[in-house]
């Protein structure tokens, strides 16, 4: 009797962010926290150094993007370049699998981004319907 095996796109995955225990489920939620999702798109653009990163992404604490350039560095998503100079220059980009994380990051903000008047319409009728909150 022979066996054959699925085709790579009917099998299963080895990782489920579904189950609490994936460790999967720690990187989306470092890929999609507000802060995550917004370093990995602003270093779309290109290498930053991370007084720049900040300025970009306007409103994160100095504490705030420093624990999420290490959690995105932590799972290859960033990569942290520190030049050995006086002052110490730091520059971080994104890894091949960053770039692919934030070019799919970007289409879901562009998306919002398209969509706010429909949002922001949809917001006011339920406000209007359920009372402001």
């Amino acid at each position: 009797m022979t066996t054959t095996r699925p085709a790579p796109e009917e099998q299963e995955l080895p990782f489920n962010v579904f189950a609490k225990a994936c460790p999967s489920r720690g990187t989306l939620e470092h890929v999609t926290g507000r802060w995550g999702a917004l370093t990995l798109g602003a270093l779309y653009e290109g290498s930053l150094r991370f007084n720049e990163l900040r300025r970009r992404v306007d409103g994160v604490s100095e504490k705030m993007l420093s624990q999420t350039l290490h959690a995105l560095e932590r799972d290859g998503l960033v990569h942290r370049e520190a030049q050995p100079t006086n002052p110490p220059r730091v520059d971080y980009e994104l890894t091949a699998l960053g770039r692919e994380v934030a070019e799919r990051l970007l289409s879901l903000i562009h998306c919002v981004e398209g969509s706010m008047e429909t949002v922001l319409r949809a917001r006011e009728r339920y406000d209007e319907t359920r009372g402001a909150r």
